[in-house]
């Protein structure tokens, strides 16, 4: 039977990336992402919602987005989604949801357009709009 993990999301940082580095001093970035959706009710009333997501960055992407993102930074994440398990100090058991990014493309302008991959991107000329792949 055949499966399929990939997502895509486009949104909005709510906070700096969390930069940090393994033991063996790999680095990996917590992302806080913040996802809206517009929709109609069947009345006819205009939503909104907002789901808040945690992307996790590894390697040199991740110091990529250390160095160049910030709170209100629009990105776009390509990656799959992972399910971590722990237990607390006290005995219970916690799980959570988390989209490990295999590439982030940074949706800014300026020295943040830059593909995360490591490879900077030319600056797009003002007034220009810019596509995300």
């Amino acid at each position: 039977m055949a499966s399929l993990n990939k997502v895509f999301l486009m949104g909005n940082l709510t906070r700096p990336p969390e930069l940090r580095y393994t033991p063996s001093g790999t680095p990996v970035a917590d992302l806080r992402l913040a996802v809206n959706r517009a929709y109609t009710t069947q009345s006819g009333e205009k939503r909104q919602d907002t789901c808040f997501l945690t992307v996790v960055v590894w390697g040199r992407q991740a110091e990529s987005c250390g160095e160049y993102l910030d709170k209100g930074s629009p990105i776009l994440v390509e990656g799959r989604l992972q399910t971590r398990d722990w237990e607390t100090k006290d005995g219970q058991r916690r799980n959570v949801v988390e989209v490990v990014a295999d590439r982030v493309q940074f949706m800014g302008r300026g020295k943040a357009a830059v593909a995360v991959e490591g490879e900077p991107v030319e600056e797009t000329p003002p007034g220009a709009e810019e596509v995300p792949f």
